[in-house]
């Protein structure tokens, strides 16, 4: 029986395909009136998370839920969740209104409320189009018009702001607020870290399909250590004085500055008074969204800093799994179906599926005769030994009867 809560519930949900482990025991809930957003490197499992939710994928293990039943239980579905996993699925040659009555119809929602989805996203004056010509923001637009035609408490929506240009993003922040705040639930992905920083007050992290974070993101903030950046006159006695007062968390920023991890603005300030060191400016420091994604999700596909370049000085640098010889990096760890694996060609061996006869009168162009392969297998190791070459043939000084003179040479005269 359903709640009416517009609640989600998400429950040791686990996804095989194959040996791969796209999703790994995710537990999390997302809350009406609040907009959560669902973090994660690309191949960590969020859409496939997503399809398991709206009843597109089975789990192979755990459970979830809306408005306490799974998705395939709900009476009319387009009522009660609107989900939006891809911007596809248009008729081309349909315009934009006649495709939002077609849903309409399958929901038993008036003719009326596809004009109102059309003004609402922002696309009234092009319902008479045909959707083949939109671009893949106007796409995006539609395809959010169409979760909304059954007015549902629950939005689920994949990458919602993919191809919207900057106006377009802000009104998407502005609309997914309003959404949340009049009691409803929003679930977003994305990769798009300050966008959705801007926009969310749940966050739940996943990385490789497994959670590592799931709260308010004030207090994911909360848990990560800020830093204190000061501009003293005297750096060198400053750090004397700050290791003295026991706080040794101090680094060296490129401009001559110190950043401090583990003291306030004012702790810095009394031991900067106390040791006579002036202060020309002082200020706090928070970790971003996007540097906490980072060390959470180990840098799942980050690749390493630009040239060598080390991280600033106070914030450590995320932790980087190298791949071990002969393992494939984390998260593709099985051949998908249908693709066998491929091998390197080794000398002298035909590429996989080409007849070894075949190759073999095709390579042979490419075999040294059989006299150089024994000469080059009893050259000697070491360096090369270059050879003087033979000095050419005695040349008969009589040129041939008949031919009096050499062609080029000058001074011919008889």
């Amino acid at each position: 029986m359903q709640d009416g809560s517009g609640r989600i519930v998400v429950q040791n949900l686990t996804k095989h395909f194959g040996q791969v482990a796209a999703v790994q025991n995710l537990s999390f809930n997302v809350e009406p009136g609040s907009v959560t957003g669902f973090l994660g490197p690309n191949g960590s499992g969020k859409t496939t998370t997503l399809r398991m939710l709206l009843g597109l994928v089975r789990p192979t293990s755990g459970w979830s839920t809306i408005n306490g039943q799974p998705f395939e239980r709900l009476g009319n579905p387009g009522r009660i969740v609107g989900g939006v996993l891809e911007a596809q699925g248009f008729h081309p040659g349909r315009t934009a209104r006649d495709h939002l009555r077609v849903y309409a119809a399958a929901m038993g929602v008036a003719d009326q409320r596809a004009d109102d989805v059309l003004n609402l996203v922002g696309l009234g004056a092009a319902g008479n189009r045909a959707a083949g010509g939109f671009s893949l923001g106007m796409k995006q637009r539609l395809a959010l018009a169409t979760a909304l035609l059954g007015d549902p408490q629950v939005l689920v929506l994949d990458e919602p702001a993919n191809g919207l240009d900057p106006e377009g993003i802000a009104w998407l922040r502005s609309f997914l607020k309003a959404f949340a705040q009049s009691g409803r639930t929003v679930l977003i992905s994305s990769h798009l870290l300050a966008e959705v920083e801007q926009t969310i007050d749940q966050v739940v992290i996943i990385s490789r399909g497994q959670t590592m974070f799931y709260g308010p993101l004030d207090e994911l903030r909360k848990s990560q250590q800020s830093r204190v950046i000061v501009a003293p006159a005297d750096p060198q006695k400053l750090a004397v004085a700050l290791q003295e007062a026991r706080i040794t968390n101090v680094s060296p920023t490129p401009d001559g500055k110190l950043a401090i991890v583990g003291a306030t603005i004012q702790q810095v300030g009394d031991i900067a008074a106390q040791a006579g060191v002036a202060l020309y400016g002082v200020h706090e420091e928070k970790a971003d969204l996007e540097q906490l994604f980072f060390r959470l999700t180990s840098g799942q596909y980050a690749g390493q800093a630009p040239y060598g370049q080390a991280p600033p000085p106070g914030w450590g640098a995320p932790p980087q799994q190298g791949y071990a010889p002969g393992t494939p990096p984390g998260g593709y760890q099985q051949v998908p179906p249908g693709y066998a694996p491929q091998q390197g060609y080794a000398p002298g061996t035909p590429p996989g599926g080409a007849p070894q006869q075949q190759w073999q009168q095709q390579a042979q162009w490419a075999q040294p005769p059989a006299q150089e392969q024994q000469a080059w297998s009893q050259q000697p190791s070491g360096p090369l030994q270059v050879q003087p070459a033979p000095p050419p043939p005695p040349q008969d000084p009589t040129p041939p009867s008949g031919d009096q003179s050499t062609p080029g040479a000058g001074g011919g005269h008889q």
